[in-house]
């Protein structure tokens, strides 16, 4: 699949769930996160061009009050995931409010799983 992304998605290490908001069922779980989309971890595959209103769970912030984030959102791709029994599914976001925004900024930031490599002393030869 060409990557068309506009933003780096940044890979969460946070239990989030994500809900079809007006279907009331749970979709999956959030895999990775920007300001324009997001990839769900899902069991079940969705058609691409499906629009909905995501519930995304917000996870415990400093910052941030508000238990749930919507947004109206249209699957733009979805394939298998390397475990047969789950699909990734890619979201894109429709509108995001400055409020969503700077809570989604906030998840990143206290969520973001990062592969930072650690600066070990170089041993001598």
């Amino acid at each position: 699949m060409r990557e068309r992304r506009k933003q780096e998605r940044k890979n969460l290490v946070a239990y989030t769930q994500v809900y079809d908001l007006y279907g009331g069922v749970l979709i999956g779980y959030l895999g990775d996160l920007s300001l324009r989309g997001a990839m769900v971890i899902t069991e079940k595959p969705m058609s691409p061009d499906t629009e909905m209103t995501l519930g995304i769970e917000i996870p415990e912030l400093p910052e941030i009050k508000a238990v749930r984030m919507s947004l109206p959102a249209r699957v733009a791709w979805c394939e298998q995931d390397l475990s047969p029994q789950f699909y990734n599914v890619g979201f894109e976001f429709k509108e995001v409010t400055e409020g969503q925004r700077k809570m989604i900024e906030s998840i990143i930031r206290h969520y973001e799983f990062r592969r930072d490599t650690p600066d070990y002393p170089i041993r001598p030869g």
